[in-house]
């Protein structure tokens, strides 16, 4: 005999969820042994297991203090710069006026520090002159002596006035004297406070490359946006940027410049905290204000070029006051307590769903232990592949859920209770219960979904964490519904101890007072004393209730043939 149709969707149902678990734990086990970046454990935020802690201060060119607005538009850059690294979570404020604290959950790495720490502005410099980095020259002799320190008496100022910001013409003997005697690696040569207006000697980050670089021609601020991506002609990385108005078309003009210059001087570096992040070529006229950077990127460094570019654009500039490892603020014990929370919660709801439905709460049961299962993966998957930390408050989110997903319950197994009142077998009343529960629930589903979307966009980014942990278990709750808890009943409802509707099944149609049988048709009435006798009655009760005007009639016509007596309720009988 062929299987029947719920049955052969119920196995397939089940045999998706077991699909999805498997791809689950194979993503994180990469993450693990391949990549070794994920871990079996999500990780924790801020709040539970501490971190490292930087102090920037704020130092603007005539010493005044920083505004307000200058502050938290800062404030705004560098959080972006931590999200950009991949850091869940993170905390960045303002004290003293002029100290923004930026708060990472665990023990920074060096390249986001580095981000962080990267604060001053983004300038923009035509290269005037580029070579090694060497600071020694080989005399007649064979050995090697560093050049000396330029005289005080070699000319400074230009013969004549420069024309533009790739005007060798700023290049003076006490300038090239300078640059020869250039050290990348000595920490004394700070290029970050360099005056905007005059020409820069500095290094490229890894102290490879040394540069005398013209004025300052454009900075960060005018740069809106700056993307990474394969490009299409030559599959190679690239960076994209995008000016604003005013930067497109100072950008055109110097493009026109720079394009077919001799080399160095059709370069243009990008320098962040007086470093050259990237010098490259002028290979076009760009007058739309989308110019593209290419070379021997890789997608990691692409990203990191992007974000340097996108988050450069600091008001001020800022030096590093601080930097330190924190313990946690709530820490384990505050973890802990929220963990008994929500084993208590799960206990109760296994205790009220095993006394009012008997053994359907063990489906109860079975389905959040599975949505433990996907919840907990996915978790340990964002943490490496989002940077997503469970904070306190996400520890709420999970569970608030437990209670919602338990309304689904309820809904779900008391559409099945009417259809069984109604007189339907239990096989019926499984698949008829769930079309009209799966609309209640994926309707009440959705407002859930809909409120944490909101939540997590309008809220302050320490209420975040409980917006997305609800937003997140909700779409498992429902994936749970679909492919375990109903396949699950649709199997069970075929077995003997729950078809037969036995009274431990919870789906039993005596005590629920299923006494119709069809259109018309009744249960004769026992008449018994006694608790059981009550019960009759109040079933008897509830069947005639249910009667619409042509079935009393057709009842009582069948009653008198018989010569039984017919149970029927009158307009305005209790």
């Amino acid at each position: 005999m062929a299987t029947s149709t719920p049955v052969r969707h119920a196995w397939r149902a089940l045999t998706g969820l077991l699909a999805i678990v498997a791809i689950l734990v194979g993503i994180n086990a990469l993450g693990v042994y391949v990549f070794g970046k994920s871990s079996w454990v999500p990780s924790l935020a801020l709040d539970l297991q501490g971190g490292t802690q930087i102090v920037l201060e704020a130092q603007t060119e005539d010493g005044a203090d920083p505004s307000t607005e200058q502050m938290q538009q800062a404030v705004t850059i560098i959080r972006q710069r931590v999200d950009a690294s991949g850091v869940g979570e993170a905390d960045v404020t303002t004290q003293a006026g002029n100290q923004i604290v930026v708060q990472i959950p665990g023990q920074a790495d060096e390249e986001t520090r580095n981000r962080i720490e990267a604060s001053a502005q983004l300038q923009l410099r035509a290269v005037l002159y580029t070579g090694a980095p060497a600071n020694t020259f080989v005399g007649d002799d064979g050995n090697e002596t560093p050049y000396p320190t330029p005289d005080p008496s070699l000319q400074a100022t230009p013969t004549a006035s420069p024309t533009n910001g790739s005007d060798t013409a700023w290049i003076t003997p006490a300038l090239q004297a300078e640059y020869l005697a250039y050290d990348c690696s000595d920490p004394a040569n700070d290029p970050a406070n360099a005056p905007k207006d005059e020409p820069l000697i500095t290094c490229d980050a890894d102290g490879t490359v040394k540069y005398i670089l013209g004025p300052v021609e454009l900075d960060g601020s005018s740069i809106d946006d700056a993307t990474f991506g394969l490009q299409t002609t030559n599959n190679q990385w690239a960076v994209n940027l995008q000016f604003d108005a005013e930067g497109t078309q100072t950008f055109g003009e110097i493009s026109q410049r720079l394009y077919g210059a001799t080399a160095p001087l059709n370069q243009f570096a990008f320098v962040l905290d007086g470093y050259v992040l990237s010098a490259p070529s002028m290979n076009g006229v760009i007058t739309d204000g989308k110019p593209s950077i290419t070379g021997s990127f890789t997608q990691e460094s692409a990203k990191v070029l992007a974000d340097q570019l996108k988050y450069g654009a600091l008001p001020l500039s800022f030096t590093v006051v601080s930097s330190d490892s924190i313990s946690a603020t709530l820490g384990s014990q505050q973890l802990a307590i929220g963990l008994i929370a929500g084993l208590i919660g799960l206990a109760l709801v296994a205790v009220y769903s095993l006394i009012v439905y008997r053994a359907l709460g063990f489906i109860i049961i079975a389905s959040l232990a599975v949505m433990a299962v996907l919840t907990y993966l996915t978790l340990c998957i964002l943490a490496w592949r989002m940077g997503f930390r469970l904070s306190l408050a996400g520890v709420a989110g999970l569970i608030v859920t437990i209670g919602f997903t338990a309304d689904s319950f309820i809904v779900y197994f008391e559409r099945i209770r009417d259809e069984l009142r109604d007189g339907k077998s239990i096989t019926a009343a499984v698949e008829d219960g769930w079309g009209r529960a799966k609309r209640t629930i994926y309707i009440s589903k959705s407002i859930n979904i809909l409120a944490a979307v909101v939540l997590y966009i309008l809220a302050d980014a320490t209420v975040k964490g409980f917006a997305f942990t609800l937003g997140l278990t909700t779409a498992i709750d429902v994936l749970i519904f679909i492919l375990f808890t109903h396949p699950v009943l649709q199997l069970l409802a075929r077995t003997k101890f729950f078809g037969s509707g036995h009274p431990l099944s919870g789906l039993d149609p005596t005590a629920l007072g299923a006494v119709y049988r069809g259109r018309a048709q009744f249960r004769d009435p026992v008449l018994t004393t006694g608790t059981a006798g009550r019960r009759n009655a109040k079933s008897r009760g509830e069947a005639a209730r249910r009667q619409t005007i042509a079935e009393r009639k057709q009842a009582e016509q069948t009653a008198a043939e018989s010569g039984k007596p017919v149970t029927t309720l009158k307009e305005g009988d209790d």
